[in-house]
């Protein structure tokens, strides 16, 4: 008879919201499967767990996957964690989730703390239906998929963002849909959580984001949001115009003449021939500077 996959949610900050099955579980199962070893040992000190563990995060998923399903087809019990929070949203383990139902071996989860949920009721924004989006891309194609996906939603979306780039999310999220209400929720449950509310006109000079530091989850109402602007109105990068441009010129079987892909490009972003030149010209002179 095959193991047990306990799928175990623990604190996103505060250690004191560990439940007390959580605990009972890290302690008694063969094996923990963390994503990171060295902020799970933080709170397995903390309980006196001595639990031997494994590292299984994005980027040894497969390998540790195997080893994960070894141990559970020899009988032994195994738990899941991620970094913070409840595992597989944003955070890997779905792999070896399917693979464990595939085989027929029981998994169980161990609900507790979800940054989703904390923002969603600390939010004032309606709860009555709502969706999570994840990480934004941060550039290209997918990224403007990503945003079509928000300017279709009628209710409450979450999603996560980093520090770095939550700034220019805002920003285009308000170009694509209007400026509609957000909840920026900052470093939750911890010692410095915040959370600015408000329209994103208002929101964007906050103090929370002149330097953002800390991980942050966006909570938007889009139930009345108005939903009046176009994905290509939202600023293109220096950066995206001239990745689009070498590859139209220097990959696949059909290459373009630079004047065909400056054509193709600035039609692709609904900009100028000569906006899109200039882009291409000034990622030039970056790569140059960078090499000099």
């Amino acid at each position: 008879m095959g193991g047990r996959l306990y799928v175990v949610s623990t604190p996103i900050g505060n250690l004191e919201d560990v439940t007390l099955r959580a605990l009972d579980v890290l302690r008694t199962v063969a094996l923990i499967a963390a994503e990171d070893t060295r902020r799970t040992r933080r709170l397995l000190t903390r309980a006196g767990i001595d639990t031997r563990m494994t590292s299984l995060h994005g980027h040894n998923e497969r390998a540790a996957t195997a080893r994960v399903l070894a141990e559970l087809s020899a009988g032994r019990d195994v738990a899941l964690v991620s970094d913070a929070g409840t595992p597989l949203l944003s955070d890997p383990g779905l792999t070896l989730v399917r693979q464990a139902l595939d085989v027929g071996l029981p998994v169980e989860p161990v609900p507790g703390p979800s940054a989703v949920l904390a923002a969603l009721v600390m939010s004032g924004m309606p709860t009555h239906q709502f969706t999570f989006l994840g990480f934004p891309p941060a550039r290209g194609k997918a990224r403007r998929t990503w945003l079509q996906t928000l300017a279709q939603e009628r209710r409450t979306v979450i999603c996560f963002e980093a520090p770095h780039r939550v700034r220019q999310t805002l920003e285009d999220v308000a170009r694509l849909i209007g400026d509609c209400s957000v909840a920026v929720c900052r470093e939750l449950t911890k010692i410095h959580e915040e959370l600015v509310r408000g329209p994103i006109s208002s929101v964007l000079t906050s103090s929370a984001l002149k330097q953002p530091v800390g991980e942050f989850t966006l909570v938007f109402d889009l139930f009345a949001a108005p939903h009046d602007a176009v994905v290509n109105d939202l600023h293109v990068s220096d950066d995206e115009i001239a990745t689009e441009f070498y590859q139209m010129t220097n990959r696949g079987p059909v290459r373009l003449s630079r004047r065909q892909a400056i054509a193709a490009v600035a039609k692709r972003y609904s900009i100028s021939q000569k906006e899109a030149y200039a882009a291409v010209e000034r990622m030039k002179r970056s790569d140059i500077d960078s090499h000099a």
